[in-house]
């Protein structure tokens, strides 16, 4: 189990977090159609502590390119015209086996000894 798969756990618990804190409604009140408040709290989560400061500081600087919440969920929804909530259902739906897969691999990763704790 190298490096490869400790950063795909690390980006997979990454899409995890941002898509859970989609669908909990997480928003920034001043900038509601943003989700930079959903993609900040996914990097924290799930990929800071493996990143020096200069990582950390370009993860910062690129927020800027982080779509439109209403053009992310239309790629989620495939280009297809879904209303924000039915978008959400679905992700609701979605993470409930994703999540359990997702913690799934990290447990195997952890009863492996596997190398999670790599640093970029």
């Amino acid at each position: 189990m190298g490096v490869f798969s400790a950063l795909s756990c690390r980006g997979l618990r990454f899409i995890q977090v941002l898509l859970q804190s989609l669908a909990d409604g997480d928003r920034d009140e001043n900038n509601p159609n943003l989700i930079r408040i959903n993609v900040t709290k996914a990097y924290e989560q799930a990929l800071k502590k493996y990143h020096g400061w200069i990582i950390q500081k370009i993860f910062h600087a690129a927020l800027i390119a982080a779509p439109y919440r209403s053009n992310f969920l239309k790629a989620l929804s495939k280009g297809e015209e879904v209303k924000d909530e039915d978008c959400l259902a679905n992700v609701r739906l979605f993470l409930v086996n994703y999540t359990a897969t997702v913690d799934a691999i990290y447990e195997m990763y952890t009863n492996l000894d596997a190398e999670l704790d790599y640093t970029v």
